[in-house]
């Protein structure tokens, strides 16, 4: 929490992150920011945690669940996701796929420099954006889906097992 709160991006929410339902582990704020937390992580491969964060806050979801979801995206994973969203982007819109364009989304994902990966993802333009809208809209729906349903598996299971246990004679005592 004092992490998330120290974050250089997310300093300037300062009294909005003292809101207890922020923080609160229930079903729907846990799936709402993992979902969150997803989308913004494809869509938005520049500042996602800042994006999570005001729709968390907006929303109500849980705030620490949409920052950490939002690393779907991160260095190592960069290139694989552009390439790919820039891929199915062009394969929607029915364009041929430009092997340059593609080592040229490499490149530039692996450089440091947030500038050259603007330029050249404008430079590639609607396939890559395209892409990366459907993975944000899939991904997202995917992750609060799947928190929804784990979520529910284990409360269903804790259950069984408690009623499970009360039903179950003691054992005989040691003589």
């Amino acid at each position: 929490e004092e992490t998330l709160r120290a974050h250089p991006s997310l300093r300037w929410m300062g009294p909005l992150l003292r809101r207890p339902w922020l923080w609160h582990l229930s079903r729907r704020r846990v799936a709402l920011g993992a979902g969150l937390g997803v989308f913004f992580g494809f869509l938005i491969p520049v500042l996602q945690i800042l994006g999570a964060a005001i729709f968390a806050v907006l929303l109500r979801a849980n705030l620490p669940v949409a920052a950490a979801a939002t690393l779907v995206s991160n260095p190592l994973t960069y290139a694989p996701i552009f390439v790919l969203a820039y891929r199915t982007g062009a394969a929607m819109l029915g364009e041929p796929v430009e092997p340059d364009k593609a080592e040229a989304l490499v490149e530039a994902a692996e450089a440091e420099d947030d500038r050259s990966w603007v330029d050249r993802a404008k430079a590639i333009g609607k396939p890559l954006f395209l892409g990366l809208a459907v993975f944000a809209a899939v991904g997202g729906l995917l992750a609060w889906t799947a928190v929804h349903l784990l979520w529910t598996l284990a409360v269903w299971l804790r259950r069984r097992r408690g009623a499970h246990r009360r039903r179950s004679p003691p054992p005989p005592a040691a003589q």
